[in-house]
């Protein structure tokens, strides 16, 4: 199910995965970064990923790079990329938050890896799934 915040589309590919493709040409701020929030607060219930799918070219204020990924419950982000500015960008993000250990990993659409991305999601959604319920049979 697709939906519309005011600077692109979140798109649930499933219960705990969502697909964020932002419009060309903005810059994420903070407040942008905080509807995020409330979106996942009203849709997501749990653990999830985000598939960021760097399709249009945008760019990130400096504090929305240090608060991107910093969500209740996100476990896993996949960047997939279409070009080497964007793959910079990206790559200047993890470094900005290497600190935070933030669990990413970067895919090239030009490779078409998109559903590789999918797949590490859904990967690392269930290696967490299975840390969770190991952590509660030890009590």
């Amino acid at each position: 199910m697709k939906h519309r915040l005011s600077f692109g589309y979140f798109t649930l590919l499933s219960e705990n995965i969502v697909e964020v493709t932002i419009d060309e040409g903005v810059e994420l701020s903070l407040e942008m970064i905080e509807e995020c929030d409330a979106f996942f607060k009203a849709h997501i219930f749990g653990d999830f990923g985000m598939l960021i799918n760097r399709v249009n070219d945008y760019s990130y204020s400096y504090e929305a790079q240090l608060t991107l990924g910093s969500y209740q419950g996100l476990k896993a982000i996949a960047f997939v990329y279409y070009s080497e500015q964007s793959k910079t960008l990206v790559d200047n993000i993890q470094q900005t938050r290497r600190h935070d250990k933030l669990n990413s990993r970067i895919f090239s659409g030009l490779e078409l890896e998109w559903q590789q991305a999918l797949q590490w999601l859904q990967g690392e959604l269930k290696e967490n799934d299975q840390q969770v319920i190991g952590n509660l049979i030890q009590g």
